[in-house]
């Protein structure tokens, strides 16, 4: 197994859980508040490789991709075998700003192209963290997005007033919010991603790192009036 993967002492494919994070300061944090039995952490250190312009033989040179698909133990392209998964939930954990969604995005379109099966199968997911965490005396309360700020907000007394944290990245939480939020099953969001889903990211990843310039011009030109609303 590689080095870094914190595995889950779980040999049952079907309970057992990957976790792909970014970056080894939330990779650690996750490690420690994870549950051992069945959640297994794999820290990304930077981005891994572009998949759209690199070669096959280039990928499997690259450490962070070559972490991937050992940890999973499927194999990959044509030898890919799905019976082999040692785990049934491979979830990508980033940061919810533009690094984080470049992540994201470079492995969806990873495993939509050299592990489909995976998507097919209904096997990865996207872990949605907490953008703001809010505070009024003992209380600890959690939102998601604006919307659900501005609705907890509206639902709490004036006094004591609140105190609102906005998480930059995952590497914020400590181990016990990042269970609490993130990890545990029985409070988290996950979204499982459908074929649609790593279609999209593929096309939208060819436009940006493909080589022709028009369609990326195009495509920056149309989607402009998004980027007020990215964290960068």
């Amino acid at each position: 197994m590689p080095g870094k993967l914190a595995d889950c002492s779980s040999r049952d494919p079907s309970i057992s859980e990957l976790y792909v994070v970014e970056g080894d300061s939330a990779g650690g944090s996750a490690k420690q508040g994870r549950d051992r039995h069945f959640q297994a952490i794999l820290p990304l250190r930077g981005k891994i490789l572009n998949v759209e312009k690199a070669r096959l033989d280039k990928i499997l040179s690259n450490n962070e991709v070559r972490a991937i698909i050992t940890a999973l133990g499927t194999g990959i392209g044509e030898e890919f075998d799905i019976s082999k998964a040692r785990y049934h939930k491979v979830i990508i954990m980033t940061d919810a700003d533009v690094d984080g969604a470049h992540i994201r995005t470079l492995l969806l379109t990873f495993f939509y192209r050299y592990m489909r099966e995976l998507i097919e199968h209904g096997y990865i997911y996207i872990a949605q963290p907490p953008l703001y965490k809010i505070e009024q005396g003992k209380q600890v309360r959690y939102a998601y997005n604006d919307r659900q700020l501005e609705k907890i907000l509206a639902e709490l007394p004036d006094q004591p007033k609140p105190t609102i944290q906005r998480y930059k990245g995952l590497g914020e939480m400590n181990p016990e919010q990042l269970w609490e939020t993130t990890m545990n099953p029985e409070t988290r969001t996950l979204l499982q991603v459908s074929l649609q889903d790593a279609i999209d990211a593929d096309e939208t990843f060819e436009i940006l790192m493909g080589d022709k310039v028009e369609p990326r011009r195009q495509f920056i030109e149309e989607n402009a009036r998004y980027v007020k609303n990215l964290d960068i």
